[in-house]
């Protein structure tokens, strides 16, 4: 067993999400580039960016914002750790191969909630879907795969056959 010290922790790169205030995305992508931060943002999630960064550099931008009262973005929080909500690569990995697909019926549902973990967990063996992982949960009428990002965000794609989709 090893011991993680404070100091190292905080040097690890993780994914973050943020949320553009009041159409400032542009802006928040100009300081992420300026900062030399690796960042995810698409069309299909306006006002939302994801940031691949360390705790350390996220919390500068933070003080940044705040101190000279720019008010661009929030950054979502863990309210039990006390700290920005980390996103599991894993995660990150499935809403980027489902939010890049240039496929109709892709639906932002908002913030992640309980109901979206209903229905059988599954994976997208083929199609612009290939490797997504998520829940099959009735929308509208109609069996959509919806992916999460945990405790912040959720999205459903259009309608996917059951023959290319393999049981967890």
């Amino acid at each position: 067993m090893s011991i993680i010290t404070d100091k190292s922790r905080e040097q690890d790169f993780h994914w973050y999400a943020l949320r553009a205030y009041w159409n400032r995305l542009e802006q928040v992508k100009e300081l992420l580039e300026e900062k030399g931060v690796e960042y995810y943002a698409q069309k299909v999630l306006p006002s939302y960016v994801f940031v691949h960064t360390t705790l350390d550099k996220l919390e500068a931008m933070r003080r940044f914002e705040y101190d000279n009262d720019l008010h661009r973005f929030y950054v979502y929080w863990d309210k039990e750790k006390k700290r920005p909500s980390v996103i599991p690569d894993k995660e990150m990995e499935v809403f980027k191969i489902v939010s890049s697909a240039k496929e109709a019926g892709l639906e932002l549902l908002g913030d992640d909630m309980e109901k979206y973990h209903k229905g059988d967990k599954v994976r997208v063996l083929d199609g612009p879907f290939k490797g997504a992982e998520g829940h099959v949960v009735r929308i509208k009428k109609d069996r959509r795969l919806v992916v999460t990002i945990s405790g912040i965000a959720a999205m459903a794609t259009s309608y996917i056959p059951k023959e290319l989709l393999e049981k967890i």
